[in-house]
């Protein structure tokens, strides 16, 4: 069976597609096997004989011999026999050739052959991956397109880093090098594998620190959480079981040699290190400085908000630019945090002439009232202190919404 080239394709599939030895010799067999009950009826009475070394396969067919044929598959008269060292009931055995198959059997040989393979390489290349998910890959760009980057392994396999997982602003050219993080790999109908990489995912983060951080790696450190806002901040809480070990100095580095490395991976990603403490209030203290607290009130098991007390000019600092900041801290914790003024002894008179936002509910509608409180005005005089801009961005509110809420607040002051 010269002509199916048995030695020549299995040194590339071993080279290229990695199959073994025994699965290939398998994968051959089955696939003869199946032409021949295609062929004859059945291949229970075949013997088939692979050689990959010497790259040839030879396949005979085992016949009893009788006086008269009942089953022509498994039987052969003795009579049709050109050698007369048969008797009856011996067995005859034919070497079948390719050309015995026909065009349309070789065809189907080939056919089957090369789906089998296809099968057995992406069976591989998906136990490859789904082994590595969460781990960092490290890849060059061969195609961008505007959902998805296109990433090849240095086998020529293709990985997928959707615009969804792409740090915002990033943008990536033919022949970069990118690092990123192993999210997922799927199987959709019986394609190649579905692999898709990430870098706005928190275990990105979290790898990257394992890398630059000898004490992380070794389990000295631990980190025990870290959230994301991609491309704007970040915070990892750490812990160290060495108390001769500083946690946080040690993610950080000698003049932040180590963290560096990771915000400019990140493209400039401001990133907190902090301490990780069980104590739900120090955790936000934490969180949250250089702001300082006035007072927490965590509330109830079952309360899903947490209001933390500030000062009005610590108000800006816990929250953060666009309040992210405060946002943050609040995933760290698992809970969304409120932040409320709180003024000091000597202004508590001029407080009690100053309204609650609540009091004007009637007037402005309740979810504009709680993206204020949510930037820290729960008063009028605490929104009329600021700009209009200002509170457009940070509240994320229309020029024109933010305009009538200021009318209202300053026709309530008005009228007194």
């Amino acid at each position: 069976m010269e002509k199916i080239g048995l030695k020549d394709a299995f040194a590339e599939f071993k080279n290229q597609k990695n199959i073994d030895r025994p699965t290939m010799m398998g994968v051959l067999e089955d696939v003869f096997r199946t032409q021949i009950t295609k062929t004859y009826g059945s291949a229970d009475n075949f013997d088939i004989i692979i050689n990959i070394d010497k790259g040839d396969c030879e396949i005979y067919w085992n016949r009893e011999v009788v006086e008269e044929v009942e089953d022509p598959n498994t039987q052969i008269a003795l009579a049709d026999l050109e050698d007369d060292d048969y008797e009856i009931g011996e067995t005859f055995a034919k070497k079948i050739e390719l050309k015995d198959f026909g065009r349309r059997g070789i065809l189907n040989i080939r056919q089957n052959l090369q789906g089998r393979i296809m099968d057995i390489e992406k069976a591989n290349l998906y136990n490859k991956y789904v082994g590595k998910i969460g781990e960092i890959f490290t890849g060059e760009v061969y195609q961008t397109w505007a959902k998805e980057v296109l990433i090849l392994d240095e086998d020529g396999n293709e990985l997928r880093l959707p615009k969804s997982e792409q740090i915002p602003g990033e943008h990536f050219k033919k022949n970069d090098t990118v690092r990123a993080i192993i999210k997922s790999v799927e199987m959709k109908n019986n394609t190649t594998p579905y692999i898709v990489l990430s870098r706005t995912s928190p275990e990105f983060l979290e790898k990257l620190f394992e890398q630059e951080v000898p004490e992380i790696y070794d389990g000295l450190i631990t980190i025990k959480k870290v959230v994301r806002v991609p491309g704007e901040r970040a915070k990892v809480a750490v812990e160290s079981y060495d108390e001769r070990i500083d946690p946080i100095g040690a993610c950080i580095g000698v003049k932040g040699s180590r963290i560096i490395g990771i915000v400019r991976e990140l493209r400039n990603e401001n990133i907190d290190v902090l301490q990780w403490t069980n104590n739900t209030q120090l955790l936000i203290q934490r969180a949250l400085n250089p702001a300082k607290i006035s007072s927490i009130v965590l509330g109830g098991p079952e309360e899903e908000k947490i209001k933390v007390y500030m000062l009005p000019d610590e108000v800006k600092k816990g929250i953060g630019k666009g309040g992210c900041n405060i946002r943050l801290a609040g995933m760290l914790v698992g809970k969304e945090i409120e932040v409320w003024r709180e003024l000091p002894k000597d202004e508590i008179d001029e407080e009690e002439e100053d309204v609650l936002l609540v009091e004007f509910n009637d007037v402005i509608e309740d979810w504009i009232i709680e993206k204020l409180q949510h930037i820290g005005c729960d008063t009028a005089k605490s929104v009329l202190a600021l700009s209009a801009e200002d509170i457009a961005k940070r509240a994320d509110l229309e020029d024109e919404t933010v305009e009538e809420i200021l009318d209202i607040l300053r026709a309530e002051f008005e009228d007194e």
